[in-house]
């Protein structure tokens, strides 16, 4: 006859709250949280040379490393400005949201410095 170990009641609850935690992250991985809507960007808010030149900060500092001149071949697509020059709202998500292997900014960088690279994206100055 097979002795049965007691197993102690902290286990028991440890593996229940475990086993809850799992399956509220599985449900939670499943569904797609509701993105909130890109914030007007006027044209005369894109055209902004302040906002332009802020845009171009961030650009330096973070996104050429895998989009820019220097990256190539690269960890990234070369982006290709006159593509986005009609849709900054495109811009806006791929820069907040990430896209594939790109991460999402929006915990990096403050909504006004994300809306500020996308002035620099679709700007004429703008040269990747």
């Amino acid at each position: 006859m097979r002795h049965r170990r007691a197993v102690p009641a902290a286990a028991i609850v440890l593996a229940g709250g475990l086993a809850l935690t799992l399956a509220a992250g599985a449900t939670a991985a499943g569904k797609r949280e509701k993105i909130p809507p890109p914030p007007e960007m006027t044209e005369q808010y894109l055209a902004d040379p302040e906002v332009v030149a802020t845009g171009k900060v961030v650009w330096e500092e973070q996104c050429r490393h895998c989009h820019g001149k220097s990256a190539y071949p690269g960890k990234a697509p070369k982006l290709r400005p006159r593509r986005y020059r009609d849709r900054p709202d495109f811009v806006w998500d791929r820069v907040t949201n990430g896209f594939r292997k790109m991460p999402a900014w929006d915990e990096v960088y403050t909504p006004e410095e994300r809306m500020a690279v996308v002035a620099y994206i679709i700007s004429k100055e703008f040269s990747p």
